[in-house]
């Protein structure tokens, strides 16, 4: 027997699809670029923006609901539908106009379940003025499906001459985070795992282009806008790193966290970083429009809690570094596995 000791990394050669393959990581990365860009690619698809812009400023965007549980504090699968279509759109710059939708049920799923869900997506809709302007229904045997997934194809008009692009951070730019992190995911798994927690943990889905516009008003100098969904911040700082060829330095202590949030991170040995949020974004703004940015995003009831949390800077390889609470550095890589799969 030999004496020797090794900790065996997680297997990324899998001949069949993992729940990894959905956590926005490593798996992900190469199920998107080796299965699909390999032979869907095309200058457009390859930029990997949250939206795609074609013909005359229209924004496009699709995107897929599998949350578990459907219902949550803060919302359900239908409202964070249209939520997070906005908030795709809106991190280039457009307004989501109309939306087409598709609903996969599960046989035996409660009719009063679909309806709250139906109305829930209507409220959504009227309060961000969106158009449901085509829709499909299909129905799988029970015991195939999990209730209800939601697919989301939007629509929209860039709104302003600045167009956010993952590819544009650049050195010496200033990195801002519009809110506390990692509660969206928080919610879910206290909501999944029944937890008795002092608080109820709530859901941060909200849509972001009312404040997106504020700011882009104002001719904010915004390099780059993301939200903070599958993989949480580390994972979305990362994707910017790799996209603009930076590095990115944050700094832990200013990076918010909601004592509840934390708690249980704490508990299940989860780090916060890596858990997703529905309801806010980093910005990567001009360090002379940084305090213009925060000022403005202060008088926004969606960005009370804005902070900058780090900055933008050149190296040789793309890499995100964290000072950590008690003054040293750790490295933010992109985790292989999902922490929390099914959060969105």
């Amino acid at each position: 027997m030999s004496n020797d000791f090794s900790c065996s990394l997680p297997n990324t050669n899998l001949s069949a699809v993992s729940l990894g393959h959905g956590s926005g990581g490593k798996l992900s990365s190469n199920l998107i670029a080796e299965s699909f860009l390999s032979s869907l690619g095309n200058s457009i698809l390859n930029d990997l923006e949250d939206a795609s812009i074609v013909n005359n400023n229209l924004a496009v965007s699709t995107d897929s609901f599998v949350v578990k549980p459907i219902f949550f504090p803060g919302g359900d699968i239908g409202s964070l539908s249209i939520h997070g279509t906005i908030n795709d759109l809106a991190m280039r710059g457009a307004k989501a106009q109309y939306i087409a939708c598709g609903f996969i049920l599960e046989e035996g799923f409660l009719i009063a379940d679909l309806n709250k869900i139906i109305n829930s997506i209507k409220e959504a809709c009227q309060q961000n003025d969106i158009k449901l302007i085509a829709a499909d229904t299909k129905v799988v045997n029970k015991g195939t499906g999990d209730k209800i997934f939601i697919t989301v194809c939007g629509f929209g008009q860039v709104q302003h001459k600045i167009i956010p692009s993952v590819k544009q951070a650049k050195e010496g730019d200033v990195v801002i985070v519009s809110g506390d992190i990692a509660r969206h995911g928080m919610a879910i798994m206290a909501l999944r795992e029944e937890f008795e927690l002092e608080s109820t943990i709530t859901s941060d889905t909200a849509a972001l282009y009312p404040l997106v516009n504020e700011l882009l008003s104002h001719n904010v100098k915004i390099n780059t806008l993301r939200d903070i969904t599958r993989g949480g911040l580390a994972t979305v700082l990362n994707e910017i790193a790799k996209a603009s060829d930076v590095s990115i330095e944050i700094n832990e202590a200013k990076v918010l966290v909601n004592s509840n949030v934390q708690a249980l991170c704490e508990m299940l040995g989860i780090d916060p970083l890596y858990v997703a949020c529905e309801g806010r974004f980093i910005a990567i703004v001009d360090q002379s429009d940084s305090k213009l940015c925060l000022s403005l995003m202060h008088k926004h009831e969606l960005g009370t809690d804005a902070r900058v949390i780090g900055r933008v800077f050149a190296s040789k390889e793309p890499q995100v570094i964290a000072k950590t609470h008690i003054g040293g550095t750790r490295l933010l890589d992109t985790l292989i596995y999902d922490q929390l799969p099914r959060i969105c």
